[in-house]
């Protein structure tokens, strides 16, 4: 006897061997995958509590986001076209998660969870670049909230320690100056002190990691290179290898960030010892193939971000050349309010897409490529690939079936190339997450959609007038 079987589906389950069964079944037992094989064969080895009709369904492994902010999902539509990352994110994410209080951070994680169930993603982590040192409450309320949506998180702390001296100010002040109307926050707000910084974010993890039955994970996050002391990034890796789990920052995300450097961001990180396994690097679009090699032999991890990079005109990660270096790349959304939904599918086709276009290339990133991008390259990156991104005996039963009895379903040929070319997110029905339904027949279990949307656009509304971003409507487009 187990819990839950998943049957009569075509599951693709991006084993090693990417294997793909035409009439297959998954079996899940006490939140673990005990077999997956042909539909025949599992049903006669076990009953089960519940049966989950797969017919006319693809059955895939959770989809996995490696990088993302929740908090600005409220921002999104926010009169953010033709501004590059500073200026976005000074005059439109930092306003106004700055003006966010603990409820408002509450909604926003909702509709955050909502959203993601909805298209199939069952792990994500946020990069909380924008949490000020005094916002416990706000986070308790997050992590609350990502409990009981009851999908996988990682809550990466965001800590900058480099003291804000005049040239960070001047340059602040002359993306700002912009939009006089908008409520700025002091720079200062996010910096700490090393050791504060350190000890608060080993106070969440002692705390906070590994609850929620085991859903949860707690992170530390470097903001950006350029905002962290040498101390700092070295006392943040050494913590991450202490209690075993992760850091991540975001690197070579604009220009600006390169300039002026004797030696690029990832030789400086590599130089202070700050890469390896235990670093996923969001971005590294303005990279070379030096700084792809050594990331290769460091096993840094990396995380691209297409669509906000296109978004803000950042620029095009050499996705080509990380891969074929071996660096583990996996495809994430990023900010909902400069990518604009949260929905990997999407972003894995743009990946595969994009690239073939910039390179001239119809195979450089494949069709499988880009499907391990958001499921088993991703779980590698955040150091879960024994437990996660595959349908496999062993690893946790997070499983997703998407309606493929839909016209832009048809016909089904070739199961990898459907979900990435002819899916749009919105056909995932049912989501399971650690042998728990979280989705069924299209219905999020664990939250209140109709209650989220409206609370999402009062609470949205108000925090934006709050902010004074309803400023940036006056601009003429």
């Amino acid at each position: 006897m187990v819990d839950t079987l998943v049957t009569n589906g075509t599951v693709v389950t991006q084993n090693d061997a990417r294997e793909v069964l035409q009439d297959g079944t998954v079996a899940i037992h006490d939140g673990e995958i005990v077999a997956v094989g042909p539909t025949a064969e599992v049903t006669d080895r076990y009953d089960a509590d519940e049966v989950v009709d797969a017919s006319d369904h693809l059955v895939l492994p959770g989809l996995i986001n490696a990088h993302t902010h929740v908090s600005d999902i409220l921002f999104r539509g926010c009169w953010g076209d033709d501004r590059t990352l500073f200026d976005w994110l000074y005059n439109v994410k930092r306003p106004g998660v700055a003006a966010m209080d603990a409820d408002d951070h509450r909604v926003a994680a909702e509709l955050y969870c909502l959203e993601a169930i909805k298209s199939g993603m069952t792990t994500f982590v946020e990069n909380d670049a924008e949490m000020t040192w005094e916002e416990w409450d706000e986070i308790e309320t997050k992590l609350d909230t990502y409990d009981r949506s009851g999908i996988r998180s990682v809550y990466a702390r965001g800590f900058m320690d480099q003291p804000v001296d005049d040239g960070y100010r001047s340059m602040v002040a002359e993306f700002t100056t912009k939009e006089p109307g908008v409520e700025h926050p002091d720079p200062e707000n996010y910096v700490v002190e090393t050791e504060a910084g350190l000890d608060e974010v080993a106070s969440l993890i002692e705390q906070y990691h590994g609850t929620a039955e085991g859903r949860r994970e707690i992170w530390i996050a470097p903001v950006v290179v350029e905002g962290m002391t040498k101390e700092g990034l070295q006392k943040s890796y050494a913590l991450a290898e202490r209690h075993d789990v992760m850091t991540t920052t975001h690197v070579s995300e604009s220009q600006l960030q390169e300039q002026g450097r004797a030696l690029s961001s990832v030789e400086y990180l590599s130089n202070i010892d700050y890469l390896g396994e235990h670093a996923l690097l969001a971005h590294c679009i303005h990279i070379s193939e030096r700084d792809a090699r050594i990331l290769a032999a460091t096993d840094t991890r990396v995380s691209h971000n297409l669509i906000a990079n296109l978004f803000l005109g950042s620029g095009l990660a050499p996705l080509d050349a990380l891969r074929n270096h071996g660096v583990t790349t996996c495809v994430s959304t990023d900010n909902a309010s400069c990518s604009d939904t949260v929905n990997l599918l999407k972003d894995a086709q743009y990946a595969t897409l994009t690239h073939r276009g910039a390179n001239a290339d119809s195979g450089v990133v494949s069709t499988q490529a880009a499907l391990d991008m958001v499921t088993r390259d991703a779980a590698r990156a955040m150091r879960k690939g024994d437990a996660l991104g595959s349908l496999e005996t062993g690893k946790r039963a997070d499983v997703i079936l998407l309606d493929a009895d839909r016209p832009h379903m048809t016909p089904v040929r070739d199961a990898v190339s459907a979900v990435i070319h002819q899916a749009q997110g919105h056909e995932v029905d049912t989501v399971i997450c650690d042998g728990d339904i979280v989705m069924r027949d299209g219905v999020v279990t664990t939250l209140d959609e109709s209650s989220i949307l409206q609370r999402a656009r009062e609470t949205a509304t108000a925090v934006i007038e709050r902010s004074g971003l309803d400023s940036l409507a006056d601009h003429d487009r």
